[in-house]
């Protein structure tokens, strides 16, 4: 995590009157982290999914309720802390259209094509197979903090 990613989160905290120890990511979200993001700190994101299969791969854990996150630009600078506030495993072709929508980006065509495009991507690089049925991760999230 860079320092100013660092500083925003700590500072977030202080101004609480805290001091917050848990640990955190900062990511960005995406193909286009700018948009993205500015759709968090808009509060018209408020989901994302991302494949099961990168968190075997990575040997990473799921994430958690009550979990918290940097959101990060393209320049990785911070923009939000958002909260995790709900977590499901779904298969893709069964992503309620509630969730897909909860994500912010357009319909649910949209969120369909541009998650189809993503994954397809994302998993040839790795040379892992894509599935309509592939499992994905998704979280629901509340921002806690932004610019």
């Amino acid at each position: 995590m860079n320092e100013k990613t660092l500083k925003f989160w700590n500072d977030y905290w202080t101004s609480q009157g805290q001091i917050q120890t848990n640990e955190v990511e900062a990511f960005q979200f995406g193909a286009d982290a700018d948009w993205l993001a500015s759709l968090v700190v808009e509060g018209k994101k408020k989901a994302t999914c991302s494949a099961h299969v990168w968190y075997e791969f990575e040997n990473e854990p799921l994430p958690q309720v009550g979990q918290y996150n940097i959101v990060l630009n393209s320049k990785e600078l911070p923009v939000a802390i958002i909260k995790v506030t709900d977590v499901s495993i779904w298969p893709m072709n069964e992503v309620p259209i509630e969730f897909a929508l909860a994500e912010g980006e357009g319909d649910y065509t949209y969120w369909w094509n541009a998650h189809e495009q993503f994954f397809k991507s994302e998993l040839k690089v790795h040379n892992l197979p894509y599935s309509e049925t592939m499992l994905l991760v998704c979280e629901r999230f509340e921002v806690i903090h932004k610019l």
